[in-house]
Order: structure tokens, then C-alpha cells, then sequence
């Protein structure tokens, strides 16, 4: 038989009465009962690292206590209950926030408590956390480190204290012996005053020395200035600023010929057009020229306002700020985004526009204008495609020539990271919408359309002609696991062939040459695509499928 073990009861008390007066955190708490699954309410008051619970508040003697040493406390989840009680019930014990307290040993019962409301369940859970002497100690281990690194660090102030010290004393005694020199050379200055009088009369030759002397202390010390300066000049840092400085004017340059070219597209076709689409006989409408020219008009207000910054800047020149007109320019050039990605769209408009005579003619007026110097509508359009990737080469050769202490450095560095994920951005867009138009160009041009290219994650690779022209386009319907219906097209002569023979269903217009070299040739085809199919059959199910072979395209008339 075990014996339980004794503790200093009377201790034990003090320590309860001392939890019940200074506790670290006081109040009660619903103990989950150990014999059954019941809640009872006691007043619990944690003191050091010991929990104590009491029957009430007024109690004087504790009920239990708990050593929290080596403990750890989680937040769990409120416990499932057996029957389904009134719903404000549920609702109230769903509210009510638990914890329990977990042991460091194995078969140690953890002690499930629960409080009303969440902040003071926090609270308790925290107190609980700090109540390890073990933590203390560790804590207490890191301050003494601090302290005697502290020590340290006074000792030496101290030693250079006492250093400083010394050297004011021989500085004083230095500014002691200065002034007895002084006061003794002042004497002897006073002894000599009756000589200077006769040197009042001073030899002109010797003024003139005197002046010469002088002119060539003034020109030693201007050549030494220009030494200084052409050394300079001549300097890495000074040629990095000099390049520099071209890449801003070049930028500035730039920028007003961009504008210019904006000005001319807007003004010279944007508003024409808008006002002919609002004639009686409009030769385009106001839907194709919002297709055409997106956000054109808007491009050219952002970037007067920002050509305006940099003349501005250019003004105050040698002092060259320009990194805050990137940070007004970057959240606004999101309008390029639709501008580029309905470039290519924009193009097609025009094209079926210029279809109309009407239109045509009168686009080749606006084209004839002197401002446009016989550039096309075109190539108005192309420009802003380019504006970004040319900001983006400039800050880099800018950065190139930016010293890293610089100012300018971070703002620039992060204009140029937020323009070149922009380009990507752009980029990804305009291939993922080309990719998507093709491949509905294509699925218009099937007579009875294929599912296959309506899916977003086909990508088109290549159009344009063969030159050996033996392509093989394969129809057919699957019947159970076998292929009961062929037809084979050869594009070099026309040859249409089919496995079942029913020429009733040939293309209008379409021969078959009685050859038997080509029918040879056809049927050994039809064989190479049935056995391929064949090894296939248990990858693809459909009742009626059209399949797009992509290595079933052959030259010379031998198959891939």
C-alpha cells in the first residue's frame, strides 16, 4: 500500500490566504467534475505557480490546489452534449469559452475548465502560461547576460571617462603654457614699438614685391582651383552624372514626342471620327470607334500631365528630382492594360472598317494631313505598345549611372519593378487573348464546330501554308470500341475516299482520280490512322467525336 504524500498543510493555507489577497488572477471558473461529466462553479485564484480553488468566494479554506509547473494550458473546443436542450441553452454554452490544463506526465487527468466570457478566458490562459518557475529562471538567466554585458560596457565608458579626463588636464596645462608665450611675446612687442616707426618709410621697391608677390599667391591659388575642378570633371563620379543627366533630357525628349504623337491620334483622328459617326450618313459608328481608339484620349491627358512634371523638374536643374512623378505616374498606367490587350482587337476593326469606301476615303484624308508626316492610323496606334518597355530601358540606364547612397535609388528601383511586372502582366494578357481569338477563328471555320477548341488551355502554335500539301483529315463515329465510319481527304490532289464507299456524301466539286497508285496510297493510310485509333480506343468514349490528329499531317504522301 502507497502513502500519500505529506505536505506542510499549515504553508499550504498561508499560501491560499496570500492567492485569495495578491493572486495573479482571481474569479471563477466551472471545474469539470472527474467522476462525471459535470460543471461545477468555484472560485479559483492563481498565486506563483499554484492554482487554488475555493468552494466560493468567501471561503477561507481552499477546496484543492493545483501545481502548475511543467503544465501547459490550450484553448479546446466546447464538448459535444448528448440530448438537445432549449435553444437559448445552446446558445449559451456555445458562447462560453474552454481550456484545459495539460500535465507533464502520463496519467495525469488534464483539468478542463470553462469561463463566460472570451476575454477573461484569454486572461486566465495567459496568467497560466506565465506561472512557470522554470520560464522565471530563464527569463532572470537572459537579464543577467544583459546586465553583465551592461557592466561591461559602463567599465569601458568609465576607462574612456577617465582617458578624456586626462586629456583635458594636459590640454589646460598646454593652454597655460600658450598663454604665458602670448603674454611674453606681447612684451616683447612692446619693446619694439619704437623701431617700427622708422620702417614707416618703406622702400618703394620693396611695395612692388610685395604687390608681385601677392598677384602670384591669387594665381597659385586659382590654378590650384582648376586643378581640383578639371580633376573633377575628369572624375568617374562626374561622367556617371553627366550621363545621367543626358538620359533625363533624352527621357524629356522622348516624352514630348510621345505627347505629340498622342495629340495627333486624338485630335487629328479620335474627334474627326467621333463627329463623322454622328453624321447623317456615318461612315463608321460610335461603337468601332470606341473599339478602335480605348482609352487613347485618356493616355494623352496622363501623360501631359506628367510631360508637364518633367519640364518642371528640368527648370530646377542641376537639382533633378524625379522619382515622385513615377510614384503619380505608376497607379494610373493600369489604363494600358485594356489599351493593349484590345490592340490586336482594335487592328481587325479598322481592317473591317476600311472595307467601307466611305470610310477608307476619308481616313486617307486625315492621313494626308502635314502633322501625320504619311504615317498611318496604324502606326498612331502602335505607339502606346511601346511606352511601357521604353520607361522601363530608361530607369535601368537611369539606375546604371545612380549612385546607391543616391536618394532616388529605392523610389526608382521600386518604379521600375512595379512597370516590369506591369509588362508581364500585359504581356501574359495579350498572348492569352490572341491565343483565345485564333482559336475561335479556327472554330468558326468548322462546319459543325469542335468542342476541343473552345478550351481555354489550347494553345495555338502556327498558321500559314504547307509546302508539301498532303494534309489527312479524319471523321469518324465510334461503335463500341471500333471505328465503323472513315473518311480520309488527301489535299494534294483532291482525293476524297471513304471506308464504306458512299460517294453520295462527297463534297461538291471534289474528284476522285481512278488511280490506283492513289487508291493504294489512300487505303494505306486509312490502315496506319485504324491502327493508331485502335491502341487509342481505351483513352477516348464519345458517341460521336471529332478528333484533331496533330502528327496525322504528312509530306511526300508517307505517313508521320
Amino acid at each position: 500500500m502507497q502513502k500519500s504524500v505529506r505536505y506542510n498543510e499549515g504553508h499550504a493555507l498561508y499560501l491560499a490566504f496570500l492567492a485569495r489577497k495578491e493572486g495573479t488572477k482571481r474569479g471563477f471558473l466551472s471545474k469539470k467534475a472527474a467522476e462525471a461529466s459535470r460543471w461545477h462553479e468555484k472560485w479559483f485564484a492563481l498565486y506563483q505557480n499554484v492554482l487554488f480553488y475555493f468552494e466560493g468566494e468567501q471561503s477561507g479554506r481552499p477546496a484543492g490546489m493545483y501545481l502548475l509547473e511543467g503544465c501547459s494550458c490550450e484553448r479546446t473546443p466546447a464538448p459535444p452534449r448528448a440530448g438537445a436542450g432549449p435553444g437559448g441553452a445552446r446558445d449559451t454554452l456555445d458562447k462560453q469559452y474552454y481550456f484545459t490544463v495539460l500535465f507533464g506526465h502520463e496519467g495525469q487527468k488534464p483539468l478542463e475548465l470553462r469561463c463566460e466570457e472570451e476575454q477573461d478566458g484569454k486572461e486566465w490562459m495567459e496568467a497560466i502560461h506565465q506561472a512557470s518557475y522554470a520560464d522565471i529562471l530563464i527569463e532572470r538567466e537572459v537579464l543577467m547576460q544583459k546586465y553583465i554585458h551592461l557592466v561591461q560596457i559602463v567599465e569601458t565608458e568609465k576607462i574612456a571617462a577617465n582617458q578624456l579626463r586626462h586629456q583635458l588636464e594636459d590640454q589646460d596645462t598646454e593652454i597655460e603654457r600658450l598663454k604665458s608665450e602670448i603674454i611674453a611675446l606681447n612684451k616683447t612687442k612692446e619693446r619694439m614699438r619704437p623701431y617700427q616707426s622708422n620702417q614707416e618709410d618703406e622702400d618703394p621697391d620693396i611695395k612692388k614685391i610685395k604687390k608681385v608677390q601677392s598677384f602670384m599667391r591669387g594665381w597659385l591659388c586659382r590654378r590650384k582651383w582648376k586643378t581640383i575642378v578639371q580633376d573633377y570633371i575628369c572624375s568617374p563620379h562626374a561622367e556617371s552624372m553627366r550621363k545621367r543627366n543626358q538620359i533625363v533630357f533624352t527621357m524629356v525628349e522622348a516624352e514630348s514626342e510621345y505627347v505629340h504623337q498622342l495629340y495627333i491620334l486624338v485630335n487629328g483622328f479620335l474627334r474627326p471620327l467621333r463627329m463623322a459617326a454622328s453624321s447623317k450618313k456615318p461612315p463608321i459608328s460610335h461603337d468601332d470607334v470606341s473599339s478602335i481608339f480605348l482609352n487613347s484620349e485618356t493616355i494623352m491627358f496622363l501623360h501631359e500631365i506628367f510631360h508637364q512634371g518633367l519640364k518642371a523638374r528640368i527648370a530646377n536643374w542641376p537639382t533633378l528630382i524625379l522619382a515622385d512623378l513615377f510614384d503619380i505616374l505608376l497607379p494610373m498606367l493600369n489604363i494600358y492594360q485594356e489599351f493593349v490587350r484590345n490592340h490586336q482587337y482594335s487592328l481587325q476593326v479598322l481592317a473591317n472598317c476600311k472595307q467601307n469606301r466611305d470610310f477608307d476615303k476619308l481616313l486617307k484624308q486625315y492621313e494626308a494631313n502635314p502633322a501625320c508626316e504619311g504615317r498611318m492610323l496604324e502606326t498612331f496606334l502602335t505607339y502606346p505598345m511601346f511606352q511601357i518597355p521604353r520607361y522601363i530601358i530608361t530607369l535601368h540606364e537611369l539606375l546604371a549611372h545612380t549612385p546607391h547612397e543616391h536618394v532616388e535609388r529605392k523610389s526608382l528601383e521600386f518604379a521600375k519593378s512595379k512597370l516590369e511586372e506591369l509588362s508581364r502582366v500585359m504581356h501574359d494578357e495579350v498572348s492569352d487573348t490572341e491565343n483565345i481569338r485564333k482559336n475561335l477563328a479556327i472554330e468558326r471555320m468548322i462546319v459543325e464546330g469542335c468542342d476541343i477548341l473552345l478550351d481555354t488551355s489550347q494553345t495555338f502554335i502556327r498558321q500559314g501554308a504547307m509546302k508539301h500539301s498532303n494534309t489527312i483529315i479524319v471523321k469518324h463515329q465510334w461503335d463500341s470500341k471500333l471505328h465503323s465510319d472513315w473518311t480520309l481527304l488527301l489535299s494534294g490532289p483532291d482525293i476524297l475516299y471513304s471506308s464504306k464507299e458512299d460517294r453520295s456524301v462527297w463534297p461538291i466539286g471534289v474528284a476522285m482520280p481512278g488511280g490506283d497508285d492513289i487508291q493504294a496510297k489512300a487505303q494505306e493510310k486509312l490502315e496506319f490512322l485504324k491502327a493508331l485509333s485502335h491502341k487509342s480506343g481505351d483513352n477516348v468514349r464519345s458517341e460521336n467525336s471529332c478528333l484533331l490528329f496533330p502528327f496525322f499531317i504528312s509530306t511526300s504522301g508517307s505517313a508521320p
